[in-house]
């Protein structure tokens, strides 16, 4: 399982916030190529970056801090936040990211999603399943939909999309625990690669998503504060 840590971008700086609340900011860089420098020396296999503005605005917003953070990372990037049309997706791969990875667009462009998969390659995009309370929210976490967690992947299966990236928002930020009980169950009836966000604090989180199946884990707030030794994250990850 891979160990994968976010780089969440506002105003250029590199932050965290407390469940997704934009009120709720913590600065930790104002030098987000360093901090992917930094990951990389520690051995993460590759980084999860968020255009925080991006996401709040439905465009993109921190482009050049994106493609300066993949210039000097040398590791492959997946990034999401914002993007909302081929023309964005194609801006973030021109600038070396990997992965493109789509929320909002999931639930209101599902055809954006189809395309991308039939462009790019499947391969090449991740849906973000961003869920409170098992429902899906979009536009940076800011509105609450009635549709289902499982029943947007298994939308997103027929469109093509062959990865996930599960955020039980009430967790992310808050140094307590992933929602293993919702990840097991869609681990039960999604049969893709599912990422697991939000809550992952210690080595023994990594160690039972490793070996629920999870594919990666991806690791904010706790690499920040210390909570969390990168290095260990991923001793922890590869021993589940």
């Amino acid at each position: 399982m891979e160990v994968i840590p976010a780089i969440d971008i506002r105003g250029g700086r590199c932050v965290r916030l407390y469940q997704g609340d934009y009120a709720r900011e913590t600065v930790y860089s104002d030098d987000p190529a360093a901090v992917a420098l930094r990951w990389r020396e520690q051995g993460a296999p590759r980084l999860h970056l968020v255009d925080l503005d991006g996401a709040a605005q439905g465009r993109p917003v921190n482009l050049d801090t994106v493609g300066a953070i993949a210039a000097e990372a040398c590791i492959p990037i997946q990034c999401g936040g914002g993007i909302r049309s081929l023309e964005t997706a194609r801006a973030l791969f021109d600038r070396g990211v990997q992965r493109v990875v789509l929320g909002t667009s999931a639930v209101r462009s599902p055809d954006l999603v189809e395309r991308l998969c039939l462009e790019w390659g499947s391969d090449r995009v991740v849906v973000a399943v961003d869920a409170r309370d098992g429902m899906v929210a979009i536009e940076g976490w800011t509105e609450g939909t009635s549709v289902a967690s499982a029943d947007l992947m298994r939308g997103m299966m027929d469109a093509g999309v062959s990865r996930f990236l599960y955020t039980d928002i009430s967790r992310d930020g808050t140094l307590g625990e992933p929602n293993f009980e919702a990840l097991q169950a869609l681990l039960g009836v999604i049969h893709c690669p599912i990422q697991a966000s939000g809550g992952v604090s210690r080595e023994e989180h990594l160690a039972r998503l490793a070996s629920m199946g999870v594919e990666g884990a991806i690791v904010g707030r706790a690499l920040y504060t210390g909570d969390l030794d990168l290095r260990a994250a991923v001793r922890a990850a590869d021993n589940g």
